[in-house]
């Protein structure tokens, strides 16, 4: 942690600032800081409104099919409805599944952003560092006390994000749509069945491994200023469960 004698990590110039030029470049941060609030406020808030979207209509199509299964009695055109029904909600899902794995990492970036302004006003005046909660370190450890400031997450964090719920909607759509095309060709309810569940797995099994690459990637290439724990400019994260 950077005291009051020792020039700060990431900032050393700040002790030969006048207090003029400090108090210009506190404004400077502080109008990033807000402009990077408001992005994650907008990123988030549209995100949202998307999966919302995508739920209703998925619920709109499962309703209707339901309407027309009884209505044909599960014959006759009802198949290649259902099909592409199904088609064209896989379709948006994997859209809306997109964008959603895409605002989880620019969430990131937004929040070791904001930690490395943090730390920049830690450079500013040094003594401030111990009013903040969220982390001043731009590290991803940083980024995690930042989510969650108190302790460690567990796997909850990821288990009960939107990121996940979309993708369990979205594999059972896929499985679904890969069942139904089996039943339509003639196959077996065992084998629409099988073929349904490997598919939706299959797709689950994807979307997380192309989530945790492009984390990966992040750490890879983020390069903080200010880094957590002991030997660190920042604060360690409090223990507990």
């Amino acid at each position: 942690m950077a005291t009051a004698g020792s020039a700060p990590p990431g900032g050393g110039d700040t002790a030969r600032l006048t207090d003029a030029q400090r108090a210009l470049r506190a404004q400077i941060l502080a109008t990033e800081h807000w402009s990077l609030l408001a992005s994650r406020s907008t990123t988030q808030s549209e995100v949202l409104t998307r999966i919302a979207i995508f739920l209703t209509l998925v619920s709109a199509g499962v309703f209707s099919l339901g309407v027309l299964g009884n209505a044909t009695r599960f014959g006759g055109a009802f198949a290649p409805v259902a099909i592409g029904v199904l088609l064209f909600l896989a379709v948006l899902g994997a859209m809306t599944q997109a964008r959603v794995f895409n605002t989880a990492e620019e969430d990131l970036a937004h929040v070791l952003a904001m930690n490395r302004l943090r730390g920049a006003y830690v450079d500013l005046d040094p003594g401030v560092e111990r009013y903040f909660l969220m982390s001043a370190a731009d590290d991803v450890d940083g980024a995690g006390r930042t989510y969650y400031p108190f302790a460690t997450r567990d796997r909850s964090q990821v288990l009960a994000s939107s990121m996940m719920l979309i993708l369990v909607v979205e594999s059972v759509l896929v499985g679904t749509l890969c069942g139904s095309v089996v039943w339509a060709l003639g196959g077996g309810v065992g084998w629409a069945v099988a073929v349904g569940v490997v598919a939706a797995v299959l797709n689950l099994v994807l979307w997380v491994v192309r989530g945790y690459r492009s984390y990966a990637d992040v750490r890879r290439a983020h390069v903080p200023l200010r880094r957590s724990g002991p030997g660190g400019a920042g604060p360690s994260r409090p223990t507990g469960s």
